[in-house]
Formats: structure tokens, C-alpha cells, sequence
């Protein structure tokens, strides 16, 4: 069934594919730096209803190549009812369970240990409520402080505009939502993370829309930048081997305690694309 959007859904839909293009493209032109012709491949899905209707639907966008040893870049925009169960957990959803989201999902794991992992995500939601969310978070098996300056420094630059206090509120949310309670750690070096920016009027509709692509292109101006700087840096077994007992506890995160995770499994949301967050090699020691 094809989705209709109104004008906040169609604008937020058209930003997150816009940067994915992007985002790809910068991806792509890495590879090329380092020799290789390694590519994207898009695969677009159909969701399906708990009810079995359909509704929406995406594109899993995945590249595998000799800096990215597998990354994915998802955009997906559904809509139709949450079955009861989970409808009762959901913003604005109590009462009545239809649903519309539209967001872009992207995962790195990278073949040198140096290059840090990333996570990134945003999206649009509307129930009776409407609201923005996400954010994006550096992951390096390999830790260096300069790197987890920059990337935190763009980010609190990206934070500035929309008052003090926001940088500081978002970083302190991602430690405690990335984290991994059985192993009493974090599952990397942070970054921000936000949720419920609910849409009253238009107004706030343009400063949280304006706020999300914020986060976005923050991503665009900084990742690549940490990718470059440590992708030809040479290493060995015992850091390669670090890089794989990190991966586990990252696949141990995504698997139990990531809202995205459950959120796709519970509406209906393609498999591959929800599940392209695994890395493609890990070992738990």
C-alpha cells in the first residue's frame, strides 16, 4: 500500500533519503581512496502489517569493502497499526494504535581495528503525537582520546544553537542509554542522543526538524574525517582480536537492549534491515 504523507512527513522522508545519498556517496569515494571499488547495494523491502496489510516500506542499503568490512545505510518510511501489546508502549499510541515513522539507520564496522565503529540514526514518528528523535555514537575497539574530542566537539558545536544546556543533556543521555548492564560497561566512547521532541505547532516542527538535520550532517563532517585519519594505520592479531571481543558486546547490546531493534521486530520491518547492525565477525572470549 502506498503511504500518504502530509507536508511534515513528506519533508522529514525526503531529508533522511537526502542523506543517504550523501552519506553513501562520502562512503564510496573512501573506498576508491584506498583502491577499492566497493559499492552499495540497495534492496528495497515491503512492510507488512501484524494484521498482514501492507504498509510502507524501505531500502537496505549495504557496502562491503577494504575500509567498510561491512556497513549499512537503511531509510524506511511505514505506517499502519501497532498491534495492542506494544501499542500501550508507544508515545500517543494508548489509545489509538496508528502509527507513521520515517528515519535512516546506519551502522559501520570497519576492517582495521584503529578506524572506530559508528552508529547513527534519526527519525520522524507521529501517533496522536509527533515527535523527533535519535542521534549517533562512536564505537572504537581501539580508543584514542583525540578522536573522541573531535567527534564530541563537532557534536556540542552542532548542539550549541538550541540553548546551553542541550549538548550536555543529550551526551549524558547516550552514556546511559548505550550501555550495557550485565557487563557493567559502556558500549563505546558516546556521542548524543535524543527523543521525544514532540511537534506542538509548525514552529516547533521547523526547530526540531532543524535540530535532526543538524545531527545528521554532523555525522557527514566528521566521520569521514576520523575514518580517513586511521584506515591506513597498520595493526596486528592482538588488535584485530581486541577489535572482534569488542563486536561481541556491541552485537550483545543491539541484541538485548536497543529500542530500534524491538521497535523494527514489533512493526513489521524487514529482518535483514533491522538486523544489518551485527557485525560481520565477532567472538565472545
Amino acid at each position: 500500500m502506498t503511504l500518504t504523507l502530509d507536508n511534515q512527513q513528506q519533508q522529514a522522508r525526503t531529508w533522511f533519503e537526502t542523506l543517504r545519498d550523501t552519506i553513501c556517496a562520502e562512503f564510496e569515494s573512501i573506498e576508491r581512496e584506498a583502491g577499492s571499488d566497493a559499492s552499495f547495494e540497495y534492496i528495497s523491502w515491503d512492510r507488512e502489517d501484524h494484521d498482514g496489510s501492507k504498509g510502507g516500506g524501505g531500502v537496505r542499503g549495504v557496502m562491503k569493502g577494504k575500509v567498510f568490512e561491512k556497513v549499512g545505510v537503511n531509510v524506511s518510511t511505514v505506517g499502519g497499526t501497532f498491534n495492542p501489546e506494544f501499542a500501550a508502549n508507544i508515545n500517543g499510541a494508548e489509545e489509538d494504535p496508528r502509527f507513521f515513522a520515517t528515519g535512516i539507520s546506519l551502522v559501520a564496522h570497519m576492517a582495521n581495528p584503529h578506524v572506530p565503529a559508528v552508529h547513527m540514526n534519526t527519525r520522524f514518528l507521529a501517533t496522536t503525537k509527533r515527535w523527533f528523535g535519535g542521534g549517533a555514537d562512536l564505537n572504537p575497539p581501539i580508543p584514542y582520546n583525540e578522536d573522541t574530542e573531535e567527534f564530541h566537539a563537532a557534536y556540542r558545536a552542532a548542539c550549541a544553537p538550541y540553548g546551553p544546556d542541550t549538548y550536555e543533556k543529550y551526551k549524558k543521555w547516550a552514556d546511559d542509554y548505550f550501555f550495557i548492564p550485565h557487563r557493567n560497561v559502556h558500549r563505546g566512547v558516546g556521542g548524543v542522543f535524543y527523543d521525544h521532541l514532540e511537534i506542538e505547532d509548525e514552529n516547533s516542527f521547523d526547530r526540531h526538524f532543524q535540530f535532526t538535520q543538524a545531527i545528521g550532517q554532523t555525522f557527514v563532517d566528521i566521520y569521514p574525517q576520523l575514518v580517513r585519519k586511521r584506515m591506513a594505520q597498520e595493526f596486528n592479531d592482538a588488535e584485530k582480536l581486541q577489535q572482534l571481543k569488542w563486536r561481541g558486546r556491541y552485537a550483545e547490546f543491539n541484541l538485548i537492549y536497543d529500542r530500534g531493534t524491538l521497535f523494527g521486530l514489533k512493526t513489521g520491518g524487514n529482518i535483514d534491515a533491522i538486523l544489518m547492525s551485527l557485525p560481520p565477525e565477532a567472538v565472545w572470549e
